[in-house]
């Protein structure tokens, strides 16, 4: 039992906050939306900075539990909600799961940073085009390492079956996807993200907003 709604703090169109929602959908969870970060309430402001000093989105609020970092949200989610298929009970099952959501938070989003903030959020500060060549040279190469993956495990990033993994990384590939660069042909990737449009919670979060 969970003591009334979930609370998610945050904005529909960082991609942080999109993974959350995508959970709750696939979970089924309601929740509210409450509006942080640029453009609303600032994050800055001490009531925020008491549930996350960190002053990043998203938060949750689930009943007195306050929890940050959006992939361990993914995690709490699933397992407080005893959705075994979303990350499994099993030692060895859950380990490959969170592998790949740790892979995804810091090798994936390490290597796609630099030419991200450069191409689409046009950011002066990183408007090098050595550098961004090497960002996109990187992204390139994890994500031809993801494709390798796929070939062998047949559908989603773990096997046969959807989990937590593919909300965070099935978000990533849309960012690789919509962001203007050259990307090699990858055909398991792109086989994954038409098998990842097919679901519900991906086409209303995992594919809107900024990308």
């Amino acid at each position: 039992m969970h003591a009334g709604v979930l609370r998610i703090l945050g904005k529909a169109t960082s991609i942080n906050v999109r993974k959350v929602l995508w959970t709750c959908a696939e979970l089924g969870e309601p929740y509210t939306l409450e509006e942080w970060g640029s453009g609303f309430r600032e994050t800055d402001a001490p009531e925020f900075l008491a549930m996350n000093p960190n002053a990043l989105v998203p938060v949750i609020v689930d009943g007195d539990f306050v929890l940050w970092e959006s992939n361990s949200i993914c995690r709490y989610l699933a397992s407080s909600r005893d959705r075994a298929d979303l990350l499994p009970s099993a030692p060895a099952a859950r380990a490959s799961v969170e592998q790949w959501m740790d892979w995804q938070a810091t090798e994936l989003n390490t290597s796609w940073r630099y030419a991200f903030v450069g191409l689409v959020r046009k950011n002066p500060d990183f408007s090098d085009p050595e550098r961004i060549a090497r960002s996109v040279k990187s992204w390139n190469r994890m994500m031809a390492l993801l494709d390798r993956q796929l070939e062998q495990s047949g559908a989603f990033v773990t096997g046969r079956d959807f989990t937590v993994a593919d909300i965070v990384i099935g978000l990533s590939t849309h960012r690789w996807f919509s962001t203007p660069m050259e990307r090699p042909e990858l055909p398991h990737v792109t086989r994954y993200y038409d098998r990842l449009s097919e679901r519900s919670g991906f086409t209303a979060h995992g594919r809107n907003g900024i990308p």
